[in-house]
């Protein structure tokens, strides 16, 4: 056990050392309510006049897109629409919209929608570039090959911070397995932050989208590999959130908290982007393959488990948050500092109804849970303490209902 700690350190630091000299450019942005409707004079101007729209159904049968369309329509920017990216987008989404974005002599993709849309157009956006790269040979780090086509970026929910990050996350069907495929040129070039686009969204989507920006915030601060940057951008996503999520929660028309959780999003992908996260997202992105749960919605439930777990490991670092989200008490030690602020996830999301654990995990898939876990977060992402496999299948099992 020594060594193989040993040996994710080092693979930890040198991976720290090599970010000194990746990309990690964040997009340039397009904000503030009604935002989108500049977006087609900005693909204009970047020289393209037909465009690949990857959404989803559901957002179509809202309308949510129809006020972009217009907009395209009036600056004379063609477009293509594939609107069938999946909850959890697999290979054949991918190839689906790769077809497409061929028929129609495509020049570059609008990803509109939450992170399974952001997801499908990135990988979309690496096979056009790579066409002789399958989705699975550019699974893990550094493997995509060619930039991608152009994305610009429009997230309608504030949680993924998709539209900032290195990762597009593939489901395998075959298998019902989750995989990232991480490289510094999925970074979308462009976003657009448009809080009038998330004003229609449920209580129960704001609240998960939410703690999933604040898991990515929180697993990237208590890392070992944060940058003067990456610490700044999470404490300011913690504090917005903190401020923020249960006004959206309540009142979903209320445009600055709308506004406000966006931009926590936003800086909770920058952090989370450059320092990782950490083994909320391994175990629930396995929960996500294997029972189609939600990935906000799991990183909320698992969060404070694996905070429990770290102990005074991360003590430090969480009573730093617990001060910038305003939960802690004058007089408290580090550790109840620490300790407060694990209670507020746990009380966050009781008053937003998330639940404290799930009824689909099933005894017998632990093993194969803790297995795929293990083989995203090892030796890669640099938790502030390693678990073993019978400490992740115990705090696995804490989460059966």
């Amino acid at each position: 056990m020594i060594i193989r700690n040993m040996w994710y350190r080092t693979y930890q630091a040198v991976m720290r050392l090599a970010t000194n000299f990746l990309d990690f450019t964040p997009p340039e942005l397009l904000d503030g309510p009604g935002s989108v409707k500049r977006l087609p004079a900005l693909i204009k101007a970047k020289g393209f006049s037909r465009v690949l729209v990857v959404t989803d159904k559901g957002l179509m049968a809202v309308h949510l897109l129809d006020g972009l369309f217009d907009s395209l329509r009036e600056a004379g920017v063609e477009y293509a629409l594939f609107d069938g990216a999946q909850a959890n987008p697999t290979i054949q989404n991918i190839e689906d919209a790769l077809a497409l974005y061929k028929e129609k002599g495509c020049q570059a993709i609008i990803a509109f929608g939450g992170g399974s849309s952001m997801d499908c157009a990135k990988g979309c956006a690496a096979r056009v570039t790579n066409p002789g790269k399958s989705v699975p040979s550019m699974r893990g780090l550094l493997k995509v090959g060619r930039r991608p086509a152009t994305i610009f970026a429009v997230p309608t929910t504030a949680g993924t911070g998709s539209e900032t990050t290195i990762a597009a996350v593939i489901t395998d069907p075959s298998t019902h397995e989750k995989y990232a495929i991480n490289d510094p040129k999925l970074l979308p070039p462009y976003a657009v932050l448009d809080p009038e686009l998330t004003v229609g969204l449920p209580p129960h989507i704001t609240s998960t989208t939410g703690m999933d920006a604040l898991t990515h915030a929180v697993e990237a601060y208590v890392g070992r590999s944060n940058t003067k940057n990456t610490i700044e951008k999470a404490e300011k996503a913690v504090a917005l959130i903190f401020a923020n999520i249960e006004t959206a929660y309540k009142d979903g028309k209320n445009i600055e908290a709308r506004g406000n959780m966006l931009l926590a999003s936003y800086y909770a992908g920058i952090a989370f982007t450059r320092a990782y996260v950490g083994y909320v997202h391994a175990i629930a992105h396995n929960l996500g393959g294997l029972y189609g749960l939600p990935h906000g919605l799991a990183n909320a439930v698992i969060l404070p488990y694996v905070l429990d777990y770290f102990g005074e490991s991360a003590h430090a670092p969480l009573a730093r948050l617990a001060d910038i989200a305003g939960v802690s008490s004058e007089g408290q030690s580090v550790a109840e500092k620490a300790e407060a602020f694990v209670a507020s996830i746990r009380e966050l999301n009781r008053r937003m109804a998330i639940p404290e654990g799930f009824e689909q995990i099933r005894e017998e898939d632990i093993p194969l849970i803790v297995e795929r876990a293990f083989r995203e977060a090892h030796p890669l992402y640099p938790v502030p303490r390693i678990m073993d496999r019978a400490e992740c299948e115990a705090l696995v099992r804490r989460l059966m209902r």
